[in-house]
């Protein structure tokens, strides 16, 4: 990293961590203890609501994959007294928007109203919570969407190297599947695995819920009271810990393709763990953004073998990777592989020097601040946050733990961590050596 680089992110870190120390986060206690965070700012007449429910795509019954990712595709498509086309027209009028996205550990809400319209715009999202119609016109409707996004991911060597790296890693465990389901399953799916689906997921007891925007604490409480008051508070349902047991090795599926796409990984560290902002920031020296990275320089930078690759760590609720993917062409993509395998071993060994430590530091440290450049992803952030078990001032605080890490701090956790021998590589594509 050149002189001026390091000046220029100094710089924009300077400015930006003015604006975090004077934004002041507020919890707020609603119905039934649930909490949220909020963030005022009154300058502009908006609000982006963010809700998280834990469990997501994990919480599919058995035989029924795919069923919570189907079901929040129908959030949207009417709720209450409203059928699909009037919600959306409502949506349009109202000048709402409102996303649904599930993952595998967690279901979550974006909803972005207009001070204006705050009324009208709550009614609709309590509508959309609490009471969807699930009508069968749309449910087949997005069956057909969800069919078309499967066969296209069929012919995807990403998602095919996914799909095999994660069944192989996780097997029967929800992890070891996509969340979307496969062709069986979806086309299985009926009402009634729907609304089992939705009545899983949406649990008061697992609820999330940030606020950045033109509201205030009392505003913001009595649309919670509102809200949240209707979703009923259950047993919490427990997903079994996965404990990541795959030995190192080469799986190869054959497709017809120039470039041979590679998804590696092994076990990773928990997100609680001590070493996790030490391994954080190794992991960021080995394979992270940019050109400065271990296996960037060494694969693309000396060798030429591929445009991009990137290695991080997955922490997940019920397991921890470190995770990593580029893409070679079919005659080079072992020789990558190979380089790869010499990185994590040399950097396991030997460390990291006080060059790269300082430059990952300045890097890290420099990008955060750049995250909160709006409302949208300040309030996901700060869900995150609360999902995790992070303090409130965890802002404030995070880029001291990435300032403190020190050299022997890299040594211990890549000496524990980086174990090339369990590498399992993916490769989909016709890698001829």
């Amino acid at each position: 990293m050149t002189v001026l680089k390091v000046l220029m992110i100094s710089l924009i870190l300077l400015t930006f961590c003015s604006k975090l120390s004077a934004t002041a986060i507020t919890e707020i206690k609603a119905f039934d203890g649930v909490k949220a965070w909020l963030v005022e700012e009154h300058s502009i007449p908006f609000v982006t609501l963010e809700i998280r429910f834990k469990g997501g795509a994990t919480l599919d019954r058995v035989g029924k994959r795919g069923s919570v990712y189907f079901m929040s595709a129908l959030l949207n498509e009417g709720a209450d007294d409203l059928d699909a086309s009037a919600f959306a027209m409502e949506m349009e009028r109202l000048a709402v928007e409102l996303d649904f996205n599930v993952y595998q550990d967690s279901l979550s809400i974006s909803f972005k109203f207009l001070t204006e319209n705050k009324n009208d715009s709550i009614n609709l999202l309590k509508k959309a919570l609490t009471k969807p119609r699930f009508d069968q016109e749309p449910i087949e409707r997005v069956r057909d969407q969800v069919l078309s996004i499967l066969k296209s991911n069929a012919k995807d060597p990403r998602k095919i190297a996914s799909k095999v790296f994660f069944e192989n890693v996780f097997g029967s465990h929800p992890y070891g599947s996509m969340k979307d389901g496969n062709l069986q399953s979806v086309l299985s799916l009926n009402r009634e695995d729907i609304l089992n689906a939705y009545h899983d997921v949406f649990n008061r007891n697992q609820i999330f819920i940030s606020a950045v925007g033109d509201i205030t604490p009392k505003e913001l409480r009595d649309l919670l009271n509102e809200v949240v008051e209707e979703i009923p508070a259950n047993p919490v349902k427990i997903t079994d810990q996965v404990i990541y047991k795959l030995p190192g090795g080469n799986t190869v599926i054959d497709f017809d393709t120039p470039q041979s796409v590679t998804i590696f990984g092994h076990g990773g560290i928990k997100r609680t763990d001590k070493d996790f902002f030490s391994a954080y920031v190794l992991t960021h020296i080995l394979g992270g953004s940019g050109f400065g990275s271990r296996l960037m320089t060494e694969l693309r930078e000396k060798n030429g073998l591929t445009y991009g690759v990137s290695a991080y760590l997955a922490s997940w609720e019920k397991a921890d990777l470190i995770l990593g993917q580029f893409a070679s062409s079919n005659n080079t993509v072992m020789e990558a592989i190979s380089i790869v395998r010499k990185e994590w071993a040399a950097l396991a060994e030997r460390g990291v020097t006080a060059d790269e430590l300082q430059d990952a530091k300045t890097f890290l440290t420099g990008a955060y601040p750049l995250r909160f450049d709006g409302n949208s992803r300040i309030a996901r952030i700060l869900v995150g946050m609360q999902s995790q078990g992070l303090p409130i001032d965890y802002i404030r605080t995070r880029n001291a733990k990435v300032n403190s890490v020190t050299i022997e701090d890299i040594k211990r956790v890549s000496t524990r961590i980086l174990k090339e021998k369990n590498l399992y590589f993916v490769i989909v594509g016709r890698p001829t050596s």
